[in-house]
């Protein structure tokens, strides 16, 4: 089904305009958050536009290949483990903190 989508009934404009809205929304909760746990899902947000664009720009060019879907899966997978090693920072400094704020971090300050 998803390749039917991709095939030619929607055009390459569309996703590519879907993809653009997401980056810049991670972008702008990137730059505009405080809060750690809102920066990993603003980042997973770019990593989901990423994907878009790959799986969109392998329908347009490749046709029946698979290289977009490959692609996307390494980025899946990187983003997962980007979320885990992540957390796992987050869940150590808010023991020793007691606050996921960013402007509270000062661990790597002289």
């Amino acid at each position: 089904m998803a390749s039917e989508l991709l095939s030619g009934s929607v055009p390459l404009e569309a996703y590519l305009l879907v993809a653009a809205v997401l980056f810049c929304t991670g972008v702008w909760g990137l730059i505009n958050s405080r809060n750690a746990v809102r920066v990993l899902m603003s980042i997973e947000l770019m990593l989901n536009a990423v994907n878009i664009n790959l799986m969109a720009f392998s329908s347009y060019v490749d046709g029946q290949l698979i290289r977009g879907q490959v692609f996307s899966v390494f980025v899946i997978t990187v983003a997962a483990a980007e979320a885990a090693v992540g957390l796992a920072i987050l869940l150590s400094l808010y023991r020793n903190r007691v606050t996921v704020d960013m402007e509270r971090f000062n661990l790597l300050r002289w």
